[in-house]
């Protein structure tokens, strides 16, 4: 039996400026890349296609940095192992380093992001 891969998604960076974020949402209910221009859009958007309960029949394609895409990016794979208490608990893999770190709240996975793209 296969995962169900609806609890993962991928998050295209293209610009990241004083807290703004701006990107692409990848799921595999999604039939094209989603694009959000704020945090708070992008994780609206996830926990939407969360709430939905059967698993797709198509599996996600990958995305590598610098796959199909021309411009200088960070890619994120968010998978949600848990959600209760309406928060999510789960693991952010930064792509572009291979670099993979827990959260244990979706404010965690915020900040961790914030982190990550302000250093930057």
């Amino acid at each position: 039996m296969l995962p169900c891969r609806s609890r993962e998604a991928i998050v295209i960076v293209k610009t990241y400026k004083n807290g703004i974020m701006n990107g692409y949402l990848q799921h595999p209910r999604l039939k094209e890349k989603e694009e959000f221009q704020s945090l708070s859009q992008m994780v609206l958007l996830l926990d939407g296609l969360l709430g939905l309960e059967h698993c797709p029949n198509q599996p996600m394609p990958l995305i590598c940095p610098g796959d199909e895409l021309k411009e200088e990016v960070d890619v994120f794979r968010i998978q949600i192992l848990f959600r209760e208490h309406y928060t999510w608990q789960g693991r952010l893999i930064w792509q572009n380093v291979n670099q993979e770190v827990v959260f244990r709240s979706a404010m965690e996975l915020l900040q961790l992001l914030d982190e990550i793209l302000a250093e930057q």
